[in-house]
């Protein structure tokens, strides 16, 4: 069931939002060759435990899911597509890429964001796709429009990533998000425009675009956590949590 969010459930989750996007951008600040993962973890659930906030995803255990997610922030390497697991022996080098999804439960109410930043000097295949995956988000979010489909937000990512010859993984999504962290509606990166549930004025979904350099079938790990890309080529994911209005969708995971 698709849910419509209240005008004070709104306004919490857009405070949320800023939140989560100040201790993303403080993670990505810190990304460096030589640091490992279970360090960026650390100190994203330091900065969340300082504000008064919870992480979303420490412990989150979806239906279907034999083992609880055991980190705050899921960090995704190369060619691991996401959920990747943060470990001290996973150490991050010069030329890598490294995709920060992060979920944020503010007094109750959930925003998830995630972004792709280089590890040092990268080559210039990793930033075209960087590049790429980034600029469909945006234009998946501007197709996210009240009284249009979910269809076509995929529709116009699709569209637009299509060119470029990546993959575009199809068995992961965007999604609602609000009073739980994953909610109906179920948004994929591609489809048929005017297709699937209406957007409409009050929702907060999540959009995520997970872009692949090469095939866009993936491969799931032995953690039953980690997608990675099935030819090990490199994958870039780019997410905001937008809420639908009548002038158009608001970014709610940025910065004031």
């Amino acid at each position: 069931m698709i849910i419509i969010k209240t005008p004070e459930e709104i306004e919490i989750i857009r405070e949320g939002g800023k939140r989560l996007a100040t201790v993303l951008y403080k993670v990505k600040d810190i990304v460096k060759p030589g640091i490992s993962t279970k360090e960026l973890d650390t100190y994203a659930l330091k900065l969340i435990r300082e504000m008064g906030d919870e992480p979303a995803f420490l412990n989150y255990k979806p239906d279907m899911q034999s083992t609880a997610y055991p980190a705050t922030i899921c960090i995704s390497v190369n060619e691991e597509v996401v959920h990747g697991i943060p470990k001290k022996d996973k150490i991050l080098k010069e030329g890598d890429i490294v995709s920060l999804d992060l979920g944020l439960k503010h007094k109750n109410l959930f925003t998830d964001m995630a972004i792709t930043v280089p590890v040092g000097e990268i080559s210039n295949s990793s930033k075209k796709l960087l590049e790429v995956t980034e600029k469909s988000l945006k234009i998946g979010i501007e197709a996210a429009q009240n009284g249009n489909k979910i269809g076509d937000i995929g529709h116009a990512i699709e569209k637009f990533v299509r060119p470029y010859r990546y993959g575009i993984v199809e068995i992961l999504a965007g999604h609602g998000v609000g009073r739980a962290i994953h909610e109906d509606p179920y948004i994929p990166n591609f489809g048929k425009a005017g297709t699937g549930a209406t957007l409409q004025k009050g929702m907060i979904i999540a959009i995520e675009p997970m872009v692949n350099a090469g095939t866009k079938n993936v491969t799931l790990e032995k953690d039953n956590w980690t997608f990675r890309t099935a030819d090990h080529k490199r994958s870039a994911h780019f997410e905001h949590t937008i809420l639908i209005t009548e002038k158009g969708p608001e970014i709610l995971t940025i910065l004031e």
